[in-house]
C-alpha cells in the first residue's frame, strides 16, 4: 500500500523565496529523493516563507499541516532537515512534536525517518529539536557579532534603506542634504513650527523631528540603540511572519561613535537645535499638565478614554473621536468642562439633598443586559492573567514582559469593572456615606490645580461625559491616597444625570 505524505518547505526570509534564489527548488528536489527512497507519495506540498523556525506554530500553513495530519490517510511529513520543521526558542514550541505522537505521523528526513511515538524517536526528536534551537541562537550571535564589528569600523552593517535622509553609502551626502541644511537654518532663525518648516523644504512633519535629532549631519555616526537579543525581544508579525527584534538603549560603554562624513552643520549649531527642541517638548508637556481632569474622564457615548489636546485652545476629546470612523462626540473646551465639574464637586455633591436624590435614583436602577457580557469579559481577563503567569513560569517571557502584560490586564479589568458598575449599580450605599465622602470637596473650586488632582486621585473617579453633559461618576468609597484604583474593591456608580 502506498504511504501518503505531506511535503514541508520553509524559508526564513521573503528574499529566500524569490525566483532567483535556489532554496525552495533545492528543498523540493531533496524531498522528492526522500519520498522515492522510502516509497512515499507526496499528496500535498506546504510552503512557508518569511517564517522563523521559532514561530512556526503561529503560521496558518503549519496549522493547516496539523489539521491534515489528523487524517488517518496521512502517514508522514517530508522535510529537507529537522530545522525546516522548527527551531524552538521555548518549551511551549515542543507541543508541535506531541501532534506527531497523537496522530501517529512520522517525520521523514534524508538521513532517515523519526517516529516520535517510539522510545528512540522521543529521544532523537527532542535532541534534534533542541539542537536546531541552539543552532539558531548561535547563528544570531554570530550574525550580531559580525555586524557589530562592521559598525565599529564605520561600515554599514544593514540594508541601505536605514540610511538617514540625505545620506548615501559609501558615506557621502546626496542632493537632499541641502534640504537638511535648510531645516537647521530655519529653526535656528526662529521658525519653531515643525509643520511650517517641513512645508518649506518639502519634508513631511513627522520626519522633520527625526532628521533634526540625528547627529550624523555633524559628521558623526552615533549608534545608541541595539536589538534586544532576549526571548522577549523577538517580535512576531501577523501569521507568524518575521517581525524583527525590538530596539533597546545601549549601555554607555556600548555606544558606538564613529566619524564618517565631513560636517554638514557644526556641532555648536546641532546642540543649539537640540536645546530648542527640548524646550518645545517641555513646553508641550507643561500644557498637558494644565488639565485638572486629565485621566479622570470617560466618553459616555462610547466608553473610550477622553484625551487632552491643544489646538489653538485646550480641549478634552474622546480617544475614539480621533479615528475616522470613531465616536461623534464633540471637542469640549477645557475651561467650560472644568468650570462645570468644579461646580459639580464643590456645590452639588457636597449637598445632602442632592446626594439623597442621586442615591434614590441609583437604588431604582436595574441591571442592564450588558452586565452579563461584562461579567464574562472580566472572567476571561482572570483566565488571561493566569495564562501570562503560566507562560512566564514555562520560560516563554521574562519578568519585564510578564509585568507589562499583567499591568495591561489589570488596566483592562479596571475599565470593565467601572463599566459593570454602570450597568449593574450597587444599591448598598446610603446618603450618609456619600455626605461624609464628599465633605472634603467643600471649596473644591477654590483649590489650585495640583491640590484638585490630589483630592480627585483619592477617590479615583471615572467621570462619564459627552458633549459637555455629565452622565455619571464611578468612584472608590475608600478615600485613601495610599491605595491605587486597582486595589480598591468597593466602587460605586452615581448617576448624575438621573
Amino acid at each position: 500500500m502506498t504511504k501518503r505524505a505531506i511535503e514541508l518547505i520553509r524559508v526564513s526570509t521573503a528574499s529566500q523565496a524569490a525566483e532567483d534564489r535556489a532554496s525552495i527548488p533545492a528543498q523540493r528536489m531533496i524531498n522528492r529523493k526522500t519520498a522515492a527512497a522510502y516509497g512515499l507519495t507526496i499528496v500535498r506540498s506546504i510552503e512557508l516563507s518569511d517564517v522563523s523556525g521559532a514561530s512556526v506554530l503561529k503560521a496558518p500553513e503549519i496549522q493547516e499541516l496539523l489539521t491534515l495530519m489528523e487524517s488517518p490517510e496521512i502517514h508522514g511529513v517530508i522535510a529537507r532537515e529537522f530545522s525546516r520543521l522548527m527551531r524552538p526558542e521555548n518549551y511551549a514550541d515542543y507541543a508541535l512534536l506531541q501532534v506527531f505522537v497523537d496522530t501517529s505521523t512520522w517525520l521523514y528526513l534524508p538521513e532517515g525517518p523519526i517516529n516520535f511515538a517510539s522510545t528512540d524517536g522521543r529521544l532523537l526528536g527532542t535532541l534534534r529539536a533542541a539542537m536546531a534551537g541552539v543552532e539558531r541562537l548561535d547563528m544570531l550571535k554570530k550574525s550580531w557579532s559580525a555586524k557589530e564589528e562592521k559598525r565599529k569600523r564605520g561600515e554599514l552593517a544593514n540594508n541601505a534603506n536605514i540610511l538617514p535622509f540625505g545620506v548615501a553609502y559609501p558615506w557621502a551626502y546626496t542632493a537632499d542634504a541641502e534640504r537638511v541644511r535648510e531645516l537647521f537654518r530655519l529653526i535656528l532663525s526662529g521658525e519653531t513650527s515643525y509643520t511650517e518648516i517641513g512645508k518649506k523644504v518639502g519634508i513631511p512633519m513627522p520626519n522633520v523631528r527625526v532628521i533634526l535629532r540625528n547627529p550624523i549631519y555633524t559628521g558623526w555616526r552615533v549608534i545608541d540603540q541595539k536589538r534586544d537579543m532576549s526571548l522577549a525581544g523577538n517580535l512576531i508579525g501577523k501569521d507568524g511572519r518575521q517581525g524583527g527584534r525590538r530596539k533597546i538603549k545601549r549601555g554607555e560603554e556600548e555606544v558606538i561613535r564613529v566619524k564618517v562624513l565631513e560636517p554638514l552643520i557644526t556641532e555648536k549649531e546641532f546642540n543649539q537645535v537640540q536645546q530648542i527642541m527640548d524646550y518645545k517638548r517641555v513646553r508641550r508637556n507643561d500644557n498637558a499638565e494644565n488639565y485638572t481632569y486629565k485621566s479622570f474622564l470617560v466618553c459616555d457615548s462610547c466608553d473610550a478614554p477622553i484625551y487632552v489636546k491643544f489646538k489653538r485652545h485646550h480641549y478634552y476629546i474622546c480617544k475614539s473621536r480621533l479615528h475616522s470612523e470613531g465616536c461623534k462626540s464633540s471637542y469640549m473646551r477645557r475651561e467650560v468642562v472644568e468650570h462645570d465639574l468644579d461646580i459639580l464637586f464643590a456645590n452639588k455633591l457636597t449637598k445632602p439633598t442632592v446626594l439623597n436624590r442621586l442615591v434614590k435614583a441609583m437604588q431604582r436602577q436595574r441591571p442592564t443586559p450588558d452586565s452579563h457580557r461584562l461579567t464574562e469579559q472580566l472572567t476571561a481577563l482572570d483566565t488571561k492573567r493566569q495564562r501570562v503567569l503560566d507562560y512566564y513560569f514555562e520560560g516563554g517571557i521574562d519578568k519585564t514582559e510578564r509585568d507589562a502584560r499583567l499591568a495591561q490586564v489589570e488596566k483592562d479589568k479596571q475599565v470593565l469593572s467601572d463599566l459593570l458598575i454602570k450597568h449593574k449599580p450597587n444599591p448598598n450605599v446610603d446618603t450618609d456615606q456619600l455626605v461624609e465622602l464628599f465633605s472634603v470637596f467643600n471649596e473644591f473650586d477654590l483649590l489650585n490645580r495640583r491640590d484638585k488632582r490630589a483630592l480627585l486621585g483619592a477617590i479615583s473617579p471615572n467621570i462619564l461625559i459627552a458633549n459637555y453633559a455629565v452622565k455619571g461618576i464611578s468612584f472608590s468609597l475608600d478615600i485613601n491616597p495610599c491605595l491605587t484604583a486597582s486595589v480598591r474593591a468597593e466602587r460605586i456608580y452615581l448617576p448624575i444625570a438621573a
